[in-house]
């Protein structure tokens, strides 16, 4: 009995680098990032350093959008003809409205698909698309494949620190008054993505303290579960992350690390200069 041919199916939100996603023949339809009305594909027309850059030297409203009904609906129709089915695994549905599109779709090409919402994105979503693969590899059944992935989300950590609040300001997270405030007694807010959504974790002094804050709950994690490896997630800030990234290797030095450009669904509320630490508990 020849084994099924399934086909893996994501958005630009998981961060997979363009050899992995050739290697593994992975289809990545874009989301769209709008600047003053004007739209582009990620990765197809705008890269992530680019969008950062036009944030950082700008005075544009930066919005993202999900993918058109359509594109899904063209791929779908596509892979069904060499396909057996495909397993999609999207941004978090709150977060995004790319997992009810590609699910929609799939319908209408008449496609079978086993869609995963991830509840994430960034490095936690790359890493449920790999664990994914090589669960199939392994003689996983789709049904499996699911059910182990859909428990994993659960131990998925991605913690934000913006530079600053003016791009939470504009997107409308915070207040005119609280960001004046915020940078008055600088404040750093900590984000976390969580049950699918976004949430303030913490507030605390100085970017110093923030950064003790991400280790301190890395160490808590690794006290009673297994980490392999960490992502230091940043918004083009290179030099910044590199440091952090040090911090995270001197004080784990078991653990791998990646420097991973911050996805712009995110960036476009935290803005230029978000550090974070993301990771999976196994």
């Amino acid at each position: 009995m020849n084994a099924a041919k399934i086909a893996w199916i994501t958005d630009t939100t998981a961060s997979l680098s363009k050899e992995f996603i050739e290697q593994n023949n992975i289809h990545v339809v874009p989301l769209n990032i709008v600047i003053n009305q004007e739209s582009y594909k990620e990765t197809i027309d705008i890269t992530q350093k680019e969008f950062y850059e036009r944030m950082k030297h700008e005075d544009s409203k930066f919005q993202t959008s999900q993918p058109a009904l359509g594109d899904f609906v063209e791929l779908y129709t596509r892979l069904k003809e060499d396909y057996d089915y495909g397993i999609a695994i999207h941004a978090s549905s709150l977060l995004s409205g790319t997992f009810q599109t590609s699910v929609m779709a799939a319908e209408m090409a008449d496609f079978k698909l086993f869609p995963i919402d991830s509840l994430t994105g960034s490095y936690p979503l790359s890493f449920l698309i790999k664990k994914g693969i090589e669960l199939v590899e392994n003689g996983c059944e789709s049904g499996e494949v699911v059910a182990e992935l859909n428990a994993l989300r659960d131990n998925t950590r991605l913690y934000l620190v913006p530079s600053n609040l003016d791009q939470l300001k504009k997107s409308g997270r915070v207040s005119g008054g609280q960001a004046i405030l915020a940078s008055l007694f600088n404040i750093k807010p900590i984000l976390a993505i969580e049950d699918g959504g976004a949430k303030i974790k913490d507030k605390v002094r100085t970017e110093k303290r923030a950064i003790s804050w991400l280790i301190n709950h890395l160490q808590t994690d690794l006290e009673t579960t297994n980490v392999r490896k960490v992502a230091i997630v940043h918004a083009n800030d290179i030099e910044r992350a590199a440091v952090l990234e040090q911090l995270v290797n001197e004080t784990f030095p078991d653990i791998q690390t990646e420097l991973m450009m911050l996805i712009p669904v995110a960036g476009v509320h935290t803005g230029v200069g978000t550090l974070g630490l993301s990771w999976v508990c196994e």
